[in-house]
């Protein structure tokens, strides 16, 4: 059967003017501080998956989110190698600890994708596990959408050449090069195995109430921006973003004030 989704099939070419990004930015923000607000008043909860190559600006499209939404119902989980704690138990254990509450958003810098993407090169887990894992991811994300929770996913893809550029720039850069590791280099080695585990993933886990958002993200102001786009659709399709009014008696409460001036 023929993929799907197929990295090649990008257009790393793309980009995005300055002034164009900038406008754009600031409009989709506003949204954003719009839908947090919504669904803080409603009830409802978001979850953001970012997943994608090293280095390929998912720091950068959370940064957008993060630096205008109220950390009090926003979450960013950076994602790791599970502790030998964690790992005795079941992968998804530690996912659905972190879940957002009611009225809440969380972002996961990287996820449970991690059972079949490195894992799965690595060998960490075992063949049936990582092959098992696709069933279990779609039954875990649609128990969440049934229970009221939105979800999105973004795979953000660079070529390998835009990666070591970007490997090399953070490590001449003292306050960057802590993101570098050696495995960092050494995986690059096992790219073309990335890309079939990648593409498999998003074949097998792309589905209607989590589908996957596959960005080319060669050109960072073009990746921030559909990035961000793609959690607005999401998360504001169907949901009344109008200002909440004032609670009774504010008004009342502030003009008596006004009238002590």
């Amino acid at each position: 059967m023929a993929k799907k989704h197929r990295l090649a099939d990008l257009d790393m070419s793309t980009s995005m003017a300055k002034g164009h990004y900038e406008t754009r930015l600031s409009d989709l923000q506003l949204t954003l501080v719009r839908i947090q607000q919504a669904y803080l008043h409603s009830g409802r909860s978001a979850v953001i998956v970012l997943e994608g190559w090293d280095a390929a600006g998912k720091g950068g499209a959370i940064r957008r989110m993060s630096n205008v939404l109220d950390p009090r119902g926003f979450r960013v989980w950076p994602i790791a190698a599970p502790t030998p704690s964690e790992a005795k138990h079941h992968y998804l254990k530690r996912f659905w600890e972190r879940l957002p509450g009611k009225g809440e958003i969380a972002v996961f810098d990287r996820s449970w994708y991690g059972r079949v993407l490195v894992e799965r090169v690595e060998g960490f887990a075992m063949e049936a596990e990582w092959r098992r894992a696709y069933a279990e991811i779609n039954d875990f994300e649609k128990q969440l959408a049934d229970n009221g929770t939105r979800i999105v996913k973004i795979f953000l893809a660079i070529t390998k050449d835009e990666q070591l550029q970007r490997f090399l720039k953070r490590m001449d850069d003292p306050l960057k090069r802590w993101k570098l590791s050696v495995e960092d280099f050494r995986n690059r080695s096992k790219w073309d195995a990335y890309v079939e585990a990648a593409e498999t993933m998003l074949d097998k886990t792309s589905t209607e109430v989590a589908p996957w958002k596959l960005i080319a993200a060669n050109h960072k102001k073009y990746t921030r921006i559909t990035a961000l786009q793609e959690v607005v659709d999401r998360l504001a399709d169907g949901v009344d973003l109008s200002p909440r009014p004032l609670e009774p008696g504010v008004a009342e409460e502030a003009a008596e004030l006004r009238g002590e001036r």
